[in-house]
């Protein structure tokens, strides 16, 4: 590779010598030299590069990290060492990308992260194209509701008999996950019928319908997904992504949720997007004073429109007036994203109970 591989070596000789923010700037440019030449670098270059970003990554801050997963997770042929240790960064900042996104990330690895990491590494698993049953085996035993939710709903997840009886165990009581999991095509004829027997009235007419009615089976995934999932691209306010506004039809989803009282669904549609507790959601949505929602709401990119619905939403213990709802507008666009993303990232800590400063 000439030119190209020396300045490599150079980057490689001077890391001990370097500074933090000498090292953050060498990160970059190892970046942008393998983003240039990742087809062209031979195998044992590609060894070489990715040594480098380890030994690199464990010398510099969460947002360089952050940063170099949002790079390298869509990259066919990224370093795998420097993928495995991005995927398993205890900062949900660094790994989300690489777990979302990273298709050559090797299955050990996503399994172990599933077993060991956070509900929200679990959920950014969750979320990928493809899961094979070893891994949906862990995600929905161990996941909680959302996470659980979120598997459900993802087309690409595959499941063992094992999986699909904790499926169905964990659907009990939970209208919204025997929907999603009923309506899948591939959930065995026994666990379909045991599915029923413990599902309320209304979602056991709903499947047996759909179960008969092969037409409307995608029709009736669809609806029921939509009911409690955010777009995939807006469920993490970092990704591989800008943070940025929730699509047309996630905004109408919400604002539907809202005007027509489906409070349970609408608080975990916004938990799901906000990578928050349903009970916490649960909780803004019934608190008079609304600084909690319009931090979730500015956070996860929802138009004025979208969080005024959200905001009329309430119970009668929450009712706002004219006046309030137009306070709360200013207040809403004077609010940036990013102190509100910070807001939200010092309650998620607090609520895992990390210490925080």
């Amino acid at each position: 590779m000439g030119a190209p591989l020396a300045l490599i070596h150079e980057l490689d000789s001077k890391i001990e010598e370097s500074s933090a923010d000498r090292r953050a700037v060498m990160l970059r440019q190892l970046t942008d030299l393998f983003l240039v030449g990742a087809e062209n670098y031979s195998d044992a270059e590609v060894a070489l590069i990715d040594d480098i970003f380890v030994r690199l990554v464990g010398q510099i801050e969460d947002a360089a990290r952050a940063l170099l997963a949002i790079r390298l997770a869509p990259v066919a042929k990224a370093p795998p060492k420097v993928l495995r240790l991005l995927a398993c960064d205890d900062a949900i900042d660094v790994a989300s990308a690489v777990l979302t996104q990273a298709e050559t990330l090797d299955d050990s690895t996503l399994i172990d992260c599933a077993a060991t990491k956070s509900q929200e590494h679990m959920l950014a698993i969750s979320q990928r194209k493809v899961l094979p049953s070893p891994l949906t085996d862990v995600l929905v035993k161990r996941g909680d509701r959302f996470v659980v939710l979120s598997v459900a709903m993802n087309a690409g997840a595959r499941f063992s008999a094992t999986g699909f009886g904790t499926l169905v165990d964990r659907a009990r009581g939970d209208d919204a996950l025997a929907a999603c999991v009923g309506a899948r095509k591939d959930l065995p004829l026994p666990l379909f019928e045991r599915l029923l027997a413990a599902a309320s009235d209304v979602v056991r007419a709903k499947l047996n319908a759909e179960r008969h009615d092969p037409a409307t089976v995608a029709r009736a995934v669809e609806e029921a997904a939509m009911r409690v999932r955010a777009d995939a691209a807006t469920l993490a306010p970092v990704s591989a992504e800008a943070p940025g506004r929730t699509s047309r039809s996630t905004s109408a989803i919400l604002i539907d949720l809202a005007r027509t009282g489906q409070m349970k669904d609408l608080a975990t549609a916004l938990a799901l997007m906000g990578h928050i507790p349903g009970e916490t959601v649960g909780e803004m949505l019934n608190e008079p004073r609304a600084e909690g929602l319009l931090v979730l709401a500015k956070t996860i990119g929802l138009s004025w429109d979208t969080t005024r619905a959200i905001l009329e939403s309430g119970g009668e213990d929450c009712r706002r007036s004219a006046g309030d709802i137009d306070n709360l507008r200013v207040a809403f666009h004077r609010l940036k994203q990013d102190t509100a993303q910070q807001i939200l990232a010092f309650h998620r800590a607090r609520t895992r109970g990390e210490a925080v400063n």
